[in-house]
């Protein structure tokens, strides 16, 4: 409830601090005191769009200041959804600066105009003229049934399982779509994934397949280099083992001398060695080079083979084509995990159905029950309002697919004259018709629903005499409940109020203000008074405020 509202600085209101109670309130005052500007501040600290001109004196800034107590309001949830810091006294602060700039903080804390929306719903809710036509609204019908129905639990519990069923059914019909995809590709990726497997590569294989085709290609080059090689070190007398031989043999004979000449002997004894077992395996070697036309041409056709798949896949190496290879059996074998997928979805979805479906028939169920009961009262309500006729029809008919709060499709037709057929509640009913219908499904919802802070603002517009008094009786009875505050032209509604404010202007130093003020029992009898009889009250005028006040 709305305990405390400052305003500083605001169009016509220079600064005003109002305590509010529990209860029904009522404000009064003559039209253009400034109620509408009471209005417009509030709906600054709801998350509505600050304007420049706001600002009273353009060279200081604008305050509104609202203290909650949001105790009763079980708003714990939605303050963690905001990223907000939860107080049991929640203060809601607007700032309009003197450049144009707003700023809004909830318990100290920045917050963006969203957030204070989201918040200010679940703290106000504000009744225009304009804003009675949420009545002819479908959801808030659904709201008002649901609520008589005290169908809060199960609905809550039937949206839960809605918004997972939906994000399922997306996510089915997203793998659906890539599975359509996919198998527009799968058979040409599974030929090439079959033409890679078929290869059989092997990392390394292309370098160690080029030097053995070098080999084998040039093979007769090979085979004479090596003989010429072997005839040069083993050649009788001219060749270098024989030569080196008799260096080897001088040396030896030398090497008794000094220990350099022996160390030199021993050098060419080792060179002398290493050479000979060259000479050998080059004399091995030419004997085991042959030419073998068949490996060579499998050599080449196996390079020809790597080389067509490496231009085919526009890459230069094996180890790439083995890469893609590895990729594309990752990506046909997603496939089968996607069928996998989809039939995990799908019976998930259909399981969901099933909860949804014996929910939906347990919300159509007690919404049937509560539309005699619920159609009884608010005719009885308005029939006290001055309308015996008033006649509503509503019935549920069953939709074919599953819907935000079950399958139900709500029909709420409405008549204010006997033999007239029941029409939609805007066709059937005029502006004065839709307040009162309204207020009674106002009163209805405060017995079966925790409603937040309820402003009319002149919603008994059109009525007077024993119509408004009802009105008055059945707003008293809805401030036992919850805050109820009423802007009001009526006496009788302001007679009944626990709490009285009165919106008035006034000139100071050449300025017109808006100022709001509480009423002790003597000036709330005046101010009846005055409603009652104008400004020159006769004492008859007193005598009905007192009644008024007294009933």
């Amino acid at each position: 409830m709305l305990t405390n509202l400052q305003i500083k600085n605001y169009a016509l209101i220079e600064a005003v601090n109002l305590d509010f109670k529990d209860g029904f309130t009522v404000i009064t005052g003559e039209t253009g005191a400034g109620k509408s500007i009471l209005l417009g501040a509030l709906g600054l600290i709801l998350g509505k769009r600050a304007d420049l001109s706001s600002i009273g004196n353009p060279e200081e800034k604008c305050v509104i200041e609202a203290t909650f107590d949001v105790n009763a309001y079980a708003l714990k949830s939605l303050f963690e959804e905001e990223d907000l810091d939860y107080e049991a006294q929640t203060i809601v602060r607007r700032e309009i600066l003197a450049s144009g700039k707003s700023r809004a903080f909830v318990n100290d804390t920045p917050v963006t105009l969203s957030q204070l929306s989201a918040l200010g719903a679940r703290l106000v809710d504000i009744h225009s003229q304009h804003q009675t036509l949420e009545v002819t609204d479908v959801d808030f019908q659904f709201q008002v049934l649901d609520a008589f129905a005290d169908n809060q639990s199960l609905l809550s519990d039937y949206k839960g399982i809605y918004t997972d069923f939906r994000k399922k059914e997306a996510q089915l019909k997203k793998l659906q779509k890539q599975k359509e995809e996919a198998q527009k590709e799968e058979e040409y990726k599974s030929f090439l994934l079959e033409e890679l497997l078929a290869a059989n590569l092997k990392a390394g294989e292309q370098e160690h397949l080029e030097k053995a085709h070098d080999a084998l290609n040039n093979v007769e080059q090979i085979t004479e280099g090596l003989a010429e090689a072997y005839q040069v070190l083993g050649r009788e007398e001219v060749g270098v083992n024989e030569m080196l031989l008799t260096a080897k043999l001088r040396l030896s004979k030398l090497s008794g001398f000094s220990p350099q000449l022996k160390e030199l002997s021993d050098r060419l004894e080792a060179v002398s060695i290493e050479l000979d077992d060259v000479a050998e395996a080059i004399n091995d070697l030419a004997s085991e080079t042959e030419g073998d036309p068949e490996e060579l041409t499998r050599l080449e056709q196996r390079l020809k083979l790597l080389f067509d798949l490496q231009k085919k896949h526009n890459v230069d190496s094996v180890e790439a084509l083995i890469e893609i290879r590895d990729s594309l059996d990752d990506e046909v074998q997603s496939l089968n995990n996607l069928d996998a997928s989809i039939h995990n979805l799908e019976r998930e979805i259909a399981e969901a159905k099933l909860d949804l479906e014996k929910r939906a028939k347990v919300l159509t169920q007690n919404r049937t029950k509560a539309i005699k009961p619920l159609t009884k009262k608010l005719e009885e309500i308005l029939t006290d309002l001055g309308m015996p006729n008033a006649h509503f029809e509503v019935s549920l008919t069953d939709s074919t697919s599953f819907l935000e709060n079950g399958k139900d499709q709500l029909h709420f037709l409405f008549t204010a004259n006997k033999g007239m057929r029941a029409q939609e509640l805007k066709k059937a009913a005029s502006g004065g018709e839709l307040s009162r219908i309204m207020l009674a499904i106002k009163a209805v919802l405060s017995a079966y629903a925790q409603l937040p802070t309820l402003i009319f603002d002149e919603i008994d517009t059109g009525v007077s005499g024993e119509i408004a008094l009802k009105m008055g009786n059945i707003m008293k009875a809805m401030g036992t409940r919850m805050q109820l505050i009423s802007i009001t032209h009526l006496p009788q509604i302001a007679g009944k109020g626990a709490q009285h404010f009165k919106v008035y202007k006034e000139d100071i130093a050449q300025k017109t203000t808006t100022g709001i003020r509480v009423l002790t029992k003597e000036e709330r009898i005046a101010e009846l008074a005055e409603m009652l009889g104008g400004k020159a009250s006769s004492e008859a005028a007193f005598d009905h405020a007192r009644q008024l006040l007294n009933e």
